[in-house]
């Protein structure tokens, strides 16, 4: 016998669903670890690479840009000789900091579980 098909319960997501909207920034490789890394303040790109040493200059390099034109980050050229270049959270970048926050608490609740399902 089929099951019937529970109606959704969920208000109507509007034509363009505001949980579609965030995690089409937050939701690329790499990205909520470059946001996590810059929620203490301007970092430069090496000072980016070595807290995140598995991440290429590349990977890098393409999420800074996609992240400075949707506007969560933005990039400051420093006056200095050489040039050097600081990335920092725009107002909209720090605005998906608590999210980020929860997912890092509930990913270490998962962390602790498993590390003792492990232990038995």
């Amino acid at each position: 016998m089929a099951l019937k098909i529970r109606r959704n319960q969920s208000p109507p997501a509007p034509y363009e669903c505001p949980l579609s909207e965030c995690m089409a920034l937050i939701g690329g490789a790499w990205t909520p670890n470059i946001l996590w890394n810059l929620s203490a303040g301007p970092r430069r790109f090496s000072e980016l690479r070595h807290d995140m040493p598995r991440i290429s200059a590349k990977m890098l390099t393409t999420r800074l840009k996609e992240l400075e034109e949707k506007g969560v980050v933005a990039r400051t050229v420093m006056p200095t000789s050489p040039p050097s270049v600081e990335y920092a959270l725009t107002r909209e970048g720090c605005e998906l900091l608590p999210a980020i926050e929860a997912i890092a608490a509930v990913g270490e609740k998962l962390k602790r579980r498993k590390k003792r399902a492990a232990r038995g």
